[in-house]
């Protein structure tokens, strides 16, 4: 008897009749929330009075939302909701696992820390052009690239979030600001592009989009030439995305040119949905190119984490300087992907690639903690100094002894120095290295956090121990763009109070991790493994169905 090829019959079979519970929605709250509070916010545009406790209750939801998505896959494994009840791979696939759960968690984090801090920094005017309303579409886009589960979708996240950075990278319509918006533009249009290429590539090859289908279909392939382009043309797009060597030049050329709180939302989250992208695509979907590139991934790890601490040295604005620090801790996080592969039949837990990857994990939860700490920070000394030139500022140190030390805090953690937050995944990462016979990268990621000592050390010397420069005191004037600057850097700045608050959450947290870090090793190495052998991913999105 010939099968029903009917439209019903086909339907019936596509549609799944296990009914969707409440819990299931879970995953896609942080991405609904989003939307609502930021068309909420649309529709109160004029009431800008009202602007800062409807997002900063937004932004606490978020995270509160985050950590339940972060509690049930750690107690319950991977989680995943079809859209539409379509079963997989026909449905859109929202998949929390370990490593987007805890992205997810320090985003949503560090999200609330820039909305209280941005309460007192932002203006009024900027409310009105839609600041809040663009940084929850800005974190719809975040969030939903850390729990999608569909590679057409992830690109469209990565969309999303890219026009919220737009309009928030060109808020005050300066002419520095438009300048560096269409270099940030250019190129990373540029990546999208190549990331549109590869998907509808994939989409020819595979027949789908959803990732653990492709990540099933590719393991049984025998023709791997087209998987090698695949792999390579996701990894130009990522790296761009990333700014990796040699695709970095739009962050130095952008990052310093919005508000502070902009700058560290863009670099405390931004870059990091390219590394995990890149971590995602290239060792969940295809392991075998990823490792026949891994020289090629050693290579852009070493030189991105030199030319991010050269290029923090070279620097005398702090801001420009930080920058550079974003682009050394992404050559860190790059160094994982250059591991080789467990051996067939051996553990994965304690191999070169695991120890590396939840080093890098690390990293990357560290980095989005610490440099939008940073960022925060260097805006309040930009305000308190009336300039963000090293040369011009000073004294910091004995006017503001509390604030001082805090950004010592953060410039020891960036540094990767005990006891806090950047050692520990340091540590992994030379671990795996040595491990896989690499005691060069090894040695690149000492000298560069060497690099970046000595940078942070001319920043504390110079902006805040020193006394202030006779120069930059307000007897002997200023001239005329002085005057500019330090007009802009205190019209508007940070309360103490206000910047206080965030600051030392973020703080804790560097304290924490680097005090008591086995609780966030354990996580990551579970995130590591899971990546690494996603057959729980797998199971996750087709259940029963395999």
């Amino acid at each position: 008897m010939a099968a029903d090829t009917s439209l019903e019959a086909l339907k019936e079979q596509a549609m799944t009749q296990v009914p969707i519970t409440a819990l299931d929605y879970s995953v896609v709250l942080p991405v609904v929330i989003c939307f609502v509070f930021g068309a909420g916010l649309l529709m109160i545009r004029k009431s800008v009075a009202w602007h800062p406790l409807v997002a900063l209750s937004g932004l606490a939801l978020l995270f509160l939302a985050d950590l339940a998505v972060l509690y049930r896959v750690a107690t319950g494994g991977t989680v995943t909701m079809m859209m539409g009840g379509w079963i997989p791979p026909f449905g859109i696939a929202f998949t929390a696992d370990l490593m987007g759960a805890l992205f997810l968690v320090a985003s949503g984090f560090v999200a609330l820390c820039c909305g209280i801090y941005s309460v007192a920094s932002v203006s009024r005017v900027e409310r009105r052009y839609g600041f809040f309303p663009l940084l929850f579409i800005m974190m719809a886009g975040v969030s939903g690239a850390f729990v999608t589960g569909d590679v057409f979708n992830l690109y469209v996240w990565f969309e999303v979030f890219l026009i919220a950075s737009f309009g928030l990278l060109i808020l005050g319509s300066e002419r520095e600001q438009l300048d560096g918006a269409t270099k940030y533009c250019f190129l990373n249009l540029v990546g999208t592009t190549f990331f549109l290429i590869g998907t509808g590539y994939l989409y020819g090859i595979f027949g789908t989009l959803n990732m653990a289908d492709i990540a099933r279909k590719a393991a049984a392939m025998e023709d791997t030439a087209a998987l090698f382009t695949l792999a390579s043309i996701y990894l130009v797009s990522f790296a761009m995305k990333a700014a990796a060597f040699p695709l970095n030049a739009w962050l130095p050329a952008s990052y310093h040119t919005p508000r502070f709180v902009v700058s560290a939302l863009f670099a405390g989250l931004l870059t990091k949905v390219g590394v995990y992208a890149a971590i995602r695509i290239n060792l969940m979907i295809f392991p075998p190119e990823r490792a026949d590139l891994s020289l090629v991934f050693a290579w852009i790890a070493g030189l991105t984490m030199l030319v991010g601490g050269l290029g923090a040295l070279a620097q005398t604005d702090l801001r420009r300087l930080l920058n550079y620090v974003v682009i050394a801790g992404i050559g860190t996080i790059f160094v994982a992907l250059a591991m080789p592969v467990p051996l067939p039949g051996g553990e994965i837990a304690g191999s070169a690639l695991s120890v590396g990857l939840s080093g890098a994990i690390f990293y990357a939860l560290h980095s989005i903690i610490v440099m939008t700490g940073l960022y925060l920070a260097a805006g309040v000394a930009a305000h308190l100094a009336g300039t963000s030139s090293l040369h011009e500022m000073g004294g910091l140190w004995r006017n503001h002894p509390l604030f001082a030390a805090m950004m010592l805090i953060l410039l020891f953690a960036v540094s990767g120095l005990p006891p806090f937050s950047g050692f520990w995944p340091k540590v992994a990462l030379v671990r795996a290295s040595i491990a896989a016979d690499m005691p060069w990268l090894a040695a690149t990621v000492l000298f560069s956090g060497f690099l970046l000592t000595i940078a942070s050390a001319r920043v504390f010397a110079l902006g805040f121990w020193r006394s202030l420069p006779a120069a930059s005191a307000p007897a002997f004037g200023r001239t005329d763009r002085q005057e500019i600057i330090y007009e802009r850097f205190t019209a508007a700045g940070p309360d103490k109070a206000w910047s206080a608050v965030p600051l030392l959450a973020l703080i804790l947290v560097v304290i924490a991790a680097g005090v008591w870090p086995q609780w966030l090793l354990d996580l990551t190495d579970l995130a590591a493994q899971g990546v690494i052998d996603p057959g729980s991913y797998i199971s996750s999105v087709f259940g029963g169905l395999e």
